[in-house]
């Protein structure tokens, strides 16, 4: 058993308690308040300028909330070495590969970096990766040479290396064809029920969200206006979340 395997540890919950953030004048976030069980897939929608991007910013520690905080089983992630704690991974939307770098340099970039385990074991586990993701074979391509569902697999590969408690993932269909993204959909719940994972996707893709998600919040100016499963938002009563989710075009 790799290293990797026998430092597993089980999925987490996440708590986000009365966040706030301004930037300058602009209050962006309105206190959100969210729980996400461990094991969970919860998507996190919104129109372009509810707060998405920024709430997602925070949960990885790129931004300090004003007020409020997030929780990782419990523990602020503001304390010292909290980040470091918890094994997160996060599946940027461009895919973010590096260019210079083949596929299998890329997925195993992070345990190359920091030496966590020998040369021949990163390759078993980045060759492991690559063919849970479908991509067996693909070790010695160049990102330039893959198509657009294929950057996000590999950027999925890279984020499973570390055996993460969390992944999140900011739009992971987006730029993809109707097909790709169903496939990637159904990646990541997959790769949730099978490696113990708690999952965080952003994503503006209703369909991504009522195919994958346990949980869906639906955020509008920087607060929360609807938590609940697919069916519950379906259903739901308010006018806003009804026109967000049946939302077309009117000629």
């Amino acid at each position: 058993m790799s290293q990797a395997a026998q430092n597993q540890r089980p999925s987490v919950s996440v708590q986000i308690q009365g966040l706030r953030k301004s930037f300058g004048e602009v209050e962006v976030l309105h206190g959100i308040d969210l729980k996400i069980a461990p094991r969970e897939v919860f998507v996190i929608m919104g129109p372009s300028g509810s707060g998405k991007s920024v709430l997602l910013k925070h949960l990885i520690g790129l931004e300090t909330p004003d007020a409020g905080d997030v929780l990782i089983d419990g523990h602020s992630i503001q304390s010292p070495g909290m980040l470091e704690r918890y094994r997160l991974a996060m599946v940027f939307q461009s895919g973010a590969l590096l260019n210079s770098l083949t596929v299998a340099e890329n997925v195993g970039l992070y345990l190359t970096e920091h030496q966590l385990l020998p040369q021949d074991e990163i390759d078993q586990i980045v060759k492991q990766k690559l063919e849970a993701l479908g991509l067996k074979g693909q070790e010695d391509r160049m990102p330039e040479e893959l198509s657009g569902g294929m950057k996000k697999r590999v950027a999925i590969a890279r984020a499973l290396v570390i055996d993460p408690q969390i992944i999140l993932y900011d739009e992971p269909t987006s730029e993809l064809d109707p097909l790709i993204a169903v496939t990637i959909g159904q990646e990541i719940k997959r790769l949730n029920q099978e490696n113990d994972v708690t999952s965080i996707v952003v994503s503006h893709d209703r369909d991504l969200a009522f195919g994958i998600a346990d949980r869906i919040a639906l955020l509008e100016d920087g607060q929360v206006l609807q938590v609940g499963t697919p069916k519950e938002l379906a259903e739901s009563k308010n006018e806003k979340v009804q026109k967000f989710l049946n939302a077309s075009f009117q000629f």
